[in-house]
């Protein structure tokens, strides 16, 4: 509803709460790209985007104080606002999350470009991946099959997940089964820890070591571990089964080696 009368100082106090206004929104846009881009997940785009936002806002609101102040029924206008505001949150409520998850994503740091990170695939599967781009929306990972995932940022912060480069280096091991021919257990095994020490990209800080699992007078079941670079585990794990098998021929020594070895029978056989 529209004033019957106004007074010259509303009309004088209207126009300075809008040029008020007006020089707040500068200073609120600039304030808020400096603020986003210290965010290297938010983009150029969005960061733009959020400032605009924050300004338009501000010079609306500064618009309604002053036809507040011209004595202007603001109801109609705060009824429309409202219903305005919750379609907005109805719509970008998906988007709201995921950048708020970004941000903490970016706050907290626990993961970083680079990192391999194992989450839940689109079939409940456990998906292993390189952190390829930190963006606003999503983590995007790439599988060593040639796939890219974009996981959610709000999933990543929900949901467990796991890093394997946070310590920096990441433990495998191959399974070894072979024929003892009379020899002693733990000369056999001192073969096969050198061996698989011998192998490039096996870390020397953490030296390999064998495990032995079972032992009976003709055969040995041992496990190898070792540590390596995190993105290199199959790359250094092939060396490491050629590298031990190569090692027990030349001693002469039946064996098989395997990295990934099936379920153990209940009654395991004396055969290699």
């Amino acid at each position: 509803m529209l004033p019957t009368s106004v007074e010259w100082w509303q009309v004088l106090l209207a126009v300075v709460v809008v040029i008020a206004g007006w020089i707040l929104s500068r200073v609120a846009r600039k304030a808020t790209i400096v603020l986003l881009r210290r965010a290297p997940s938010v983009s150029e785009l969005v960061t733009t985007f959020i400032a605009r936002f924050v300004s338009y806002a501000i010079v609306l609101l500064s618009v309604a104080v002053a036809l507040a102040v011209l004595g202007v029924n603001m109801q109609p206008l705060l009824a429309i606002a409202v219903v305005l505001a919750v379609v907005a949150v109805l719509v970008l409520r998906g988007v709201a999350d995921n950048f708020a998850a970004g941000v903490v994503i970016q706050a907290s740091r626990p993961l970083v470009l680079g990192d391999e990170l194992q989450v839940e695939g689109v079939d409940g599967t456990p998906t292993i991946g390189v952190v390829t781009d930190l963006n606003s929306r999503t983590v995007v990972l790439e599988t060593y099959d040639g796939r890219t995932i974009h996981v959610p940022n709000a999933k990543m912060v929900q949901e467990p997940i796991v890093n394997h480069s946070t310590a920096g280096l990441r433990r495998s091991e191959v399974q070894v089964r072979a024929e003892r021919g009379g020899g002693e257990a733990e000369e056999l095994l001192a073969l096969i820890a050198e061996a698989a020490a011998s192998v490039p990209g096996v870390d020397q800080t953490k030296p390999a070591f064998t495990a032995a699992v079972s032992i009976s007078p003709e055969r040995l079941t041992a496990r190898v571990l070792y540590w390596h670079a995190p993105t290199v585990g199959l790359t250094v794990t092939a060396a490491v089964v050629r590298a031990v098998t190569s090692a027990l021929v030349a001693a002469g020594v039946d064996s098989t080696v395997t990295s990934d070895p099936g379920l153990p029978p209940l009654v395991p056989s004396d055969s290699v």
